[in-house]
């Protein structure tokens, strides 16, 4: 795991219709747009957040965690939308000693079923493969969680079992959770 490739230099990741890159301030709005909906966070261990002085100060804690390399959250940008901040997906859990990572995403509820989901980590994906040699990438996502779980099938996670009863996620308490990984192999055999 090269993670410098992460932490020297913040990222900036691009497809054809998304640009992954740094939240700031600038982009209170749309952030605070995306944690005031209970929706989104139904299936996540986030509690939302209905203040925009609370969200500012995530936005701080975003860089806070970056700078200490424990976590990075990219904003999700639309391109043909003047770059509209329109999600937030997240790599935490570095562990260098087996060389894996862990990914979440969340998108605001005007963008769900478009596929940006998918594109979005199909974008990471590639990156953490190719560009930081990472081993493994896994998510947690919850059972009921239907739509999330096909984002990461499509990408070529595979579902590697049930942990029950195995977490504590704020506002939702012990929960189950599914695990989907995919592995450096599986996805260099898919693009052959």
């Amino acid at each position: 795991m090269n993670i410098g490739i992460i932490f020297e230099d913040f990222p900036v990741l691009k497809s054809v219709n998304l640009i992954l890159k740094r939240i700031e301030e600038s982009h209170l709005q749309e952030v605070y747009t995306i944690y005031d909906n209970d929706k989104v966070f139904e299936y996540c261990g986030i509690i939302p957040k209905h203040n925009l002085q609370t969200v500012s100060k995530m936005i701080g804690h975003f860089d806070r965690d970056y700078y200490k390399k424990s976590r990075i959250k990219w904003g999700i940008f639309q391109k043909n939308q003047s770059n509209k901040l329109v999600g937030i997906i997240e790599c935490m859990d570095f562990n260098q000693k087996v060389n894996m990572v862990s990914i979440g995403y969340f998108l605001a509820e005007d963008y769900w079923g478009r596929g940006i989901a998918t594109e979005s980590v199909g974008i990471l994906t590639k990156f953490l493969f190719e560009k930081v040699n990472i081993n493994r990438i896994q998510a947690e996502v919850m059972p009921a969680n239907e739509i999330s779980k096909k984002v990461l099938l499509k990408n070529g996670f595979i579902k590697e079992g049930l942990l029950r009863q195995a977490s504590l996620w704020s506002g939702k308490g012990v929960v189950d959770l599914e695990i989907y990984g995919i592995l450096k192999e599986d996805y260099t055999n898919k693009r052959l």
